[in-house]
């Protein structure tokens, strides 16, 4: 169980998960147009649910429910990856803004790896 209200405003993993959103976007914005309902719409569902999974997640109950949508927005952190690879792969994005969408990825990645790791180590069951 939780011991205090979790304030999701509060966690750098869900403002560095905005800020990452709100790049994406920006990024596909300037995808060609007869993406827009292929790999544009899945690269934005996909990168909106990191965030908003993680919002979720703080307010349910227990920590193991709090888990579980942390495991959730790893997966879409995931999806992401492979989407923004194959957006690169196709020339859809330069290489420097690949490069520095990774960077930001990977941080979230990381963050929600440790954050989940932190809250299973402190309740095993």
């Amino acid at each position: 169980m939780r011991s205090s209200a979790r304030n999701f405003h509060n966690y750098q993993v869900w403002q560095d998960a905005v800020s990452l959103a709100t790049l994406v976007y920006e990024v596909t914005a300037k995808l060609p147009w007869f993406e827009k309902k292929g790999l544009c719409d899945q690269l934005q569902r996909a990168v909106v649910s990191i965030s908003s999974n993680i919002a979720e997640g703080a307010g349910r109950p227990t920590d193991a429910d709090f888990a579980h949508f942390l495991d959730l927005s790893l997966g879409s952190a995931n999806e992401v990856e492979t989407q923004l690879l194959i957006a690169q792969n196709l020339n859809y994005i330069p290489k420097e803004q690949y490069d520095t969408l990774m960077v930001q990825l990977i941080s979230v990645q990381k963050q929600l790896t440790g954050l989940i790791a932190s809250i299973r180590n402190n309740n095993p069951h």
